[in-house]
């Protein structure tokens, strides 16, 4: 598979940015029948848009509907017996994800657990995973977060009484650059590696697209006696993750964007065995009790061994049935294909993008990043984005002057990629 992809990479110097040469691309493309799994929002003039958002909000497969009106229709003729006597019985339902997630984030299938949604996911961990002392107290974290992942880690320092402005190190990067260099956050680690806790980083930074180097930041903060965890919103669905053989400590993330399940579905949680059988301090629900005896309503907490063990109420059920129809498509095609054909929809709009030949573009995403593309356009008012959207461009505006894009390889196309490039073109 490997020599596809490097092949792949040796025609660079034949692309063309032509129509014709982008639809031949198509037809080359194995996975090209995906998109037609998917509903693609319609412009008014009923032309199909280019969707380029799947890192905020992925698009609905077809077979979403089926999966749902399965339990809808359970629950109609079997009301509270369904738990046990659906086709899909709901009491032990949220175990029919375990495996397509395990398959996702590389992990065994008892350190992942489909639960909550994503801020709760990370406090529930850093009630765990967080235990500050007089002398290892601080959190790192990248200074350009998302907002959501500040906000949690700078209520949980100051939920211990804990100075923020000592105990937050937010890294940046150098000076004239737009993505932080691995070995400056090794530095940090090693220099102030005694005195921190946790370090929390986004798998891949939600606004530059960088992917972090999960396992050397992992294997040296671990040599500091410090704990790892990532959240994993922009990289789930989207890059190869290999969390149980990087040792990482936890992740946490949503199933929305690249995973296509819907607004506000429910999200995941990987827990890596090594924490399973410990006495770690939990905030405890029923849900996460041990399954023999769950039922006989027993007075004392006695956590399943396993990631399910920080579960804390039972799962909604219709949004895990919207969550199984795409993981099934995910189960079917493999993240390797996917990767690969990410790539070379990525290289394929990088190679478009130079052909404007214009310095008022710079792309601040790293190199061998994943799916997500983030395009800097000097000068650029939020103007440029909206006539973009008005020539039917769903993408992503980040101020000050940064255009957002993400083709997914499940239903872009590389036409798609061709047909945005010719308007930006026109409109710059």
């Amino acid at each position: 598979m490997q020599l596809q992809v490097d092949q792949f990479y040796t025609r660079l110097m034949n692309y063309k940015a032509t129509n014709e040469f982008a639809l031949l691309l198509d037809a080359e493309d194995e996975l090209r029948k995906y998109k037609h799994q998917f509903y693609i929002p319609l412009q008014k003039n009923g032309k199909e848009h280019i969707y380029f958002c799947g890192n905020s909000l992925g698009l609905q497969p077809k077979k979403t509907k089926e999966f749902i009106d399965q339990e809808l229709n359970d629950w109609e003729n079997l009301g509270v017996e369904g738990h046990l006597n659906a086709k899909n019985p709901w009491l032990p339902y949220h175990e029919l994800l375990s495996n397509s997630y395990a398959n996702l984030v590389g992990a065994k299938i008892t350190e992942v657990v489909a639960m909550n949604t994503l801020t709760v996911n990370l406090h529930l961990m850093m009630v765990s995973f967080y235990r500050p002392t007089s002398t290892r107290y601080k959190i790192v974290i990248e200074e350009d977060a998302f907002p959501s992942d500040i906000y949690a880690v700078e209520s949980q320092i100051k939920h211990h009484g804990i100075d923020l402005e000592k105990a937050l190190i937010k890294l940046k990067p150098r000076k004239g650059e737009s993505s932080i260099r691995t070995e400056d956050i090794l530095d940090v680690l090693n220099k102030e590696g005694s005195t921190i806790s946790l370090v929390m980083l986004g798998g891949v930074n939600y606004y530059t697209g960088q992917v972090f180097d999960f396992k050397n930041i992992t294997a040296s903060a671990h040599n500091q006696g410090i704990k790892v965890g990532f959240d994993l919103a922009h990289a789930v669905g989207n890059i190869n993750l290999d969390l149980h053989k990087w040792n990482v400590d936890f992740a946490v993330w949503c199933s929305y964007k690249y995973l296509n399940s819907g607004p506000g579905s429910v999200g995941g949680v990987f827990v890596h065995e090594k924490h399973h059988n410990s006495n770690m301090p939990r905030f405890c629900g029923w849900w996460g009790h041990n399954k023999s005896d769950r039922f006989d309503m027993p007075d004392s907490f006695n956590p399943i061994q396993t990631a399910e063990g920080w579960q804390l109420s039972n799962p909604p059920i219709l949004s895990l049935a919207a969550i199984r129809a795409s993981l099934s498509i995910f189960d079917e095609v493999g993240m390797e294909k996917l990767v690969m054909k990410s790539k070379k929809l990525t290289s394929y709009i990088l190679f478009l993008l130079e052909k404007i030949h214009t310095e008022r573009i710079e792309i601040i995403t790293p190199k061998n990043s994943g799916c997500q593309l983030s395009i800097r356009v000097k000068n650029a008012k939020k103007d440029l984005f909206n006539r973009l959207t008005a020539e039917g461009v769903i993408a992503d505006w980040r101020e000050p002057d940064v255009i957002r894009i993400a083709p997914a390889p499940l239903y872009n196309s590389f036409k798609n990629v061709f047909d945005f490039y010719e308007i930006l073109k026109k409109l710059l």
